[in-house]
């Protein structure tokens, strides 16, 4: 398990992180979200050694299973900086081999996870081109492949859906899962937040350097829930209007949602509506990602 432990940093008088804590679990995948400038970036840096964190007692920690992290644990870390880092005009194929060799991997290694990995994210036709030949999107999925080809045991990768296609995406999301699903633990950056709800285990929300909210994705979405339900029905729903204990929030057609104090009131809905013919749907109506990010970041 990764844990981040009251971090905190300064650049100059400006404190960009603001005691910075939340763990990564191992074979969980990890969202971070939050707006530009809202020091997602910064923490994944401090995380990789690439900055250091304010010193002095305030200064913080990274611990790896309750030990600090060492320069040699990082090694064995996947990072994905923002910004793409490749030499533009070095072969795909090459690169990787030459990192993964970087990372000790033999030359047989390296060659069968580049080739491995080209062929998952659908960089395999291109692993002769140059980087600079690419798109954007492209360049971005070879980004991916640098971050991933000596079997990193810890993934941290800074907004790696950037400037994907659907195909892309869908790619990328099987191939993090699949690390996931082996114990790895993954962390990653995105503004995509629709991306981050359907892949993520846990979520961490950041703000002005403050983390507002972190945990189990399901347990933030009860955390901030609203005592709404909602209802579809065979026919119209315009009878709901009329069920006492209840106030109705909007109807379209056969579907509504509306308030309910009590757990009575709202079985009294299902219940008339169950005498009345057909219940296609019935529950509570869960916030999404982008819900809990506005209530959080107010």
């Amino acid at each position: 398990m990764l844990e981040i432990r009251n971090i905190n940093k300064h650049y100059g008088n400006r404190h960009v992180l603001r005691d910075v804590s939340f763990t990564v679990g191992n074979g969980r995948m990890t969202g971070f979200v939050g707006g530009n400038g809202a020091g997602k970036t910064t923490t994944m840096r401090i995380i990789l050694g690439v900055l250091e964190a304010d010193a002095g007692p305030d200064a913080g920690s990274v611990l790896l299973d309750g030990v600090p992290l060492t320069a040699g644990d990082r090694r064995r870390f996947g990072y994905m900086p923002e910004e793409r880092g490749l030499y533009p005009k070095m072969k795909v194929a090459e690169q990787l081999v030459y990192l993964a060799r970087l990372h000790g991997l033999s030359p047989a290694e390296a060659r069968r996870n580049t080739a491995e990995l080209l062929e998952r994210l659908g960089l395999g036709e291109r692993a002769g081109d140059a980087v600079e030949a690419l798109s954007l999107g492209n360049q971005q999925r070879a980004q991916i492949a640098a971050a991933l080809v000596h079997d990193p045991e810890f993934l941290v990768l800074d907004e790696p859906f950037s400037g994907l296609d659907p195909m892309a995406v869908e790619a990328v999301q099987g191939v993090l899962k699949d690390y996931a699903a082996s114990g790895v633990p993954v962390l990653f950056s995105s503004h995509q937040l629709d991306i981050v709800e359907r892949l993520c285990d846990d979520l961490v929300i950041i703000a002005d350097g403050q983390i507002r909210a972190a945990g189990h994705s399901e347990a933030l979405r009860e955390q901030f829930s609203t005592p709404l339900f909602e209802i579809q029905v065979a026919d119209d729903a315009d009878w709901i209007h009329h069920v006492s204990g209840i106030e109705v929030v909007h109807v379209v057609g056969g579907f509504a949602v509306f308030h309910a104090e009590t757990d009575a009131a709202s079985q009294s809905v299902l219940s008339l509506a169950l005498g009345r013919g057909g219940v296609t749907s019935f529950g509570p109506q869960r916030p999404s990602l982008a819900t809990i990010f506005k209530e959080v970041v107010r």
